[in-house]
């Protein structure tokens, strides 16, 4: 790696970056030249590549090569799941979850931008928006993905030439504004030979906006659960030793929405009994507060029953609780969805039993149009349903809490994830 000064990753924030693109756009060349330009490479990966380039005939550094680690992925020329990636500058921290353009792999897409709190769309300058660009594009709003950033790639192939980006920034905010989604920044580049990705290119003096990298440093950082109510899920039980003076118990877990205060009230659910925060933990010592994600150990001022599964909560706005769930779903395996079959399903802390009572429509995320005749899902299908749990849930709806909002069902037969779910 080159020697370059490292910046202290503890003082800066951590943003979560998930890509998505039609095959061929440019993705893993992009986030290649990401790494390559912030000194995310080490020396013996770069000598990888420099040699790999040369077999495959490249005149030029692919760096490509740097995230199509597999060498399937590398002989058949694409990238097929999901790979994690992470880089750093003065200003934050960055994990780029890069996943796959295939429309078969649209459950990759849905797993990598559902922690995203950016998501990077790739499209080709030279071709426009795609089906797949459409469907990208959708997803993002369908996850609450909270920033997007488009990069129209490969500008070269347009000869750097404003009026085809322009025409392609109008097509995609009409897109945008249909979705619901107006805020996007839009940014021209060619990441083959870093135009606009790192600094801006003199090749397109017309562009007077932020570089890519200059977008993520700026990009605000996400703060929305912690400005909802109090949740938190209880992980773990822990008591202490026999001999020990204080025997009280210490429920431990992370903090799914809102701030945690020491001494503010807290209603358990789903009984429903209200108690006060004593004391928060941690293994430096006691906070006063806690937001997400920390992962501490409370204290409360009374002994009632709490089990993991349970949820400590704001009383003043609690969440929902109940066994009849509406949830949108994305199905992951190749076992079609079955009706009024049950399936293990795990909600935060919380695992149960469900049925899927009825499915309501599959929906088409490229004209978002309702199939309500469907009978089934298949995977990377999406589709609305209602489910009947065996246990309560405490839950919030997707849109207000991405964590308290979203669930996992699993096959119990074959123990694979069969869907991933968010909550209406």
């Amino acid at each position: 790696m080159a020697d370059s000064p490292q910046p202290d990753v503890k003082a800066i924030d951590l943003l979560r970056i998930s890509t998505a693109g039609s095959v061929d756009d440019g993705k893993s060349t992009l986030i290649g030249r990401l790494l390559y330009e912030t000194n995310a490479v080490f020396e013996d990966q770069l000598a990888e590549v420099k040699r790999a380039s040369r077999r495959q005939g490249d005149d030029d550094l692919n760096l490509a090569l740097l995230t199509d680690g597999l060498r399937a992925e590398r002989e058949q020329g694409i990238t097929i799941d999901v790979a994690y990636r992470y880089f750093s500058t003065p200003h934050r921290r960055f994990i780029v979850a890069d996943t796959p353009g295939h429309v078969q792999y649209t459950r990759n897409m849905v797993t990598g931008m559902s922690t995203a709190d950016v998501a990077v769309i790739l499209l080709d300058a030279a071709r426009g928006l795609t089906e797949q660009t459409r469907r990208h594009a959708l997803l993002t709003a369908l996850l609450r993905v909270p920033h997007l950033i488009v990069c129209v790639n490969k500008m070269d192939l347009v000869s750097f030439e404003e009026k085809a980006f322009r025409q392609i920034e109008g097509e995609f905010r009409a897109l945008s504004h249909r979705i619901g989604r107006d805020d996007p920044e839009i940014i021209p580049l060619s990441s083959l030979h870093g135009d606009n990705v790192t600094t801006n290119s003199p090749k397109m003096p017309w562009y007077d906006g932020l570089p890519l990298l200059g977008a993520l440093e700026a990009a605000p950082r996400v703060t929305s659960r912690a400005k909802g109510p109090a949740r938190f899920p209880i992980q773990r039980v822990e008591r202490a030793g026999v001999g020990a003076r204080d025997l009280s118990r210490t429920y431990a877990g992370s903090v799914a929405g809102g701030v945690l205060r020491s001494g503010d009230p807290v209603v358990l659910l789903p009984i429903g009994l209200t108690t006060w925060l004593r004391a928060i933990k941690t293994f430096d010592g006691s906070l006063a507060t806690a937001s997400p994600p920390l992962s501490v150990g409370v204290l409360l001022e009374d002994e009632i029953d709490v089990a993991r599964g349970d949820m400590l909560c704001d009383p003043s706005q609690p969440p929902a609780v109940g066994q009849k769930i509406e949830a949108l779903v994305c199905w992951f395996t190749t076992t079609p969805l079955r009706p009024n079959a049950r399936y293990a399903l795990k909600h935060t802390t919380r695992n149960t039993r469900a049925i899927v009572t009825t499915l309501h429509y599959r929906l088409d995320v490229s004209t978002l149009e309702h199939d309500e005749g469907a009978q089934t899902l298949v995977m990377n299908d999406i589709g609305r349903v209602t489910l009947q749990t065996a246990t309560p849930l405490c839950y919030d709806p997707y849109a207000e809490n991405r964590t308290t909002g979203s669930f996992i069902l699993i096959d119990e037969v074959s123990h694979e994830t069969a869907a991933a779910g968010m909550i209406v």
